[in-house]
């Protein structure tokens, strides 16, 4: 009986993990985490409630979505004095990337995804996309919203603005880490293209930290004109299937992981003539998930498989090693390497 009473919670356990990420959606529509952190990061659910909008009947709800928060690790909890009181709410290592007036600051990636329909309704339907033959590449965002996500951005600006937020908070979130720990993958070099690097965040962040190196991003039109001024960044628009402009070092963040197999190739082909040979410094700097690489535990693990399933709804791929390999040696490279050291992501070197 006991292994039955497993199964069903195993399988409890994965039908309720939505509500997970709708209870942490609706910590960031309420700004919970910014109200715990305006009372010292410290907040009893009267502190919050008087910090939060709610309306006065829902307090009591306020206190189970809490639970929820604090059991699945979002938020702590500190038990009342024997003599009695209130709950104490603080902020953990992941709720203080949700404070809005706080570095770094993740909420833009993650409304992105929860707070967007452009990315929650598709995954109703992937039962039915799996079982139909529709037209050649049809995605998965387009067989709900009959346009693929690079023509909502194009044509909505509402949508942009929140794509571009999120691709921004991301950019900034992880090229400080990159910048700090592992800036040594950018030394050596003398320019950088960031193809389809959106606003430029990364770029920007690169040209700070090496002003020696000039950057440039290769992005299109829509994108390109909504670029800051004012920055040490050079804005080129152009399509990176079509051409890719000279630089010492080509990169790309999570660019490649959009698209399959054939589209990266000839993504990184252009990339490759793009820069000089390996022994003048020239290299392909890639920011991207490689399936199996990094650390082991579970949650790691997870986290990857379940990003590559995310992605599909645009008919992208996250690669293991092998798939990486063959695309970069199928582009005309001669040599990679892997340096699985951020999370659930990879830097990857391509060298001619």
């Amino acid at each position: 009986m006991a292994s039955l009473l497993d199964a069903q919670l195993e399988l409890w356990h994965n039908t309720f993990a939505y509500v997970k990420s709708m209870a942490l959606k609706t910590a960031m529509d309420l700004q919970i985490a910014d109200a715990i952190h305006d009372h010292g990061n410290a907040a009893t659910l009267p502190q919050i409630v008087s910090k939060v909008r709610l309306h006065p009947s829902k307090i009591p709800c306020l206190r189970r979505l809490l639970r929820v928060l604090t059991v699945t690790g979002i938020f702590t909890v500190q038990n009342p004095p024997p003599d009695g009181g209130e709950l104490v709410y603080g902020l953990t290592p992941a709720s203080q990337l949700l404070v809005g007036s706080a570095a770094p600051n993740l909420t833009p990636f993650l409304t992105l995804v929860l707070r967007s329909n452009v990315f929650m309704s598709p995954f109703l339907g992937l039962g039915t996309w799996f079982q139909h033959e529709l037209l050649p590449d049809t995605s998965l965002i387009e067989m709900t919203h009959g346009q693929s996500l690079w023509d909502m951005a194009d044509h909505n600006p509402a949508f942009a603005a929140v794509f571009n937020e999120g691709m921004v908070s991301d950019s900034r979130f992880i090229m400080d880490i990159v910048i700090k720990e592992y800036g040594h993958v950018f030394q050596g070099i003398s320019s950088l293209m960031d193809v389809a690097g959106g606003l430029g965040e990364a770029a920007q962040a690169i040209s700070k930290a090496f002003p020696h190196v000039k950057c440039s991003v290769l992005d299109l039109s829509h994108v390109v004109t909504k670029a800051p001024a004012g920055t040490n960044v050079n804005y080129i628009t152009g399509n990176m299937f079509e051409y890719v402009a000279p630089a010492n070092a080509v990169f790309l963040k999570w660019v490649l992981h959009d698209w399959g197999d054939d589209d990266c190739v000839k993504i990184l082909k252009n990339c490759k003539k793009a820069i000089p040979p390996r022994d003048a410094g020239g290299k392909v700097i890639i920011l991207d998930i490689v399936i199996g690489a990094g650390p082991s535990d579970l949650k790691h693990k997870e986290t990857q498989v379940l990003f590559d399933l995310f992605i599909m709804c645009v008919n992208g791929i996250e690669r293991d090693e092998q798939e990486w390999k063959k695309i970069i040696f199928d582009a005309g490279f001669n040599d990679y390497k892997i340096i699985p050291v951020l999370g659930v992501r990879s830097i990857i070197e391509a060298y001619p």
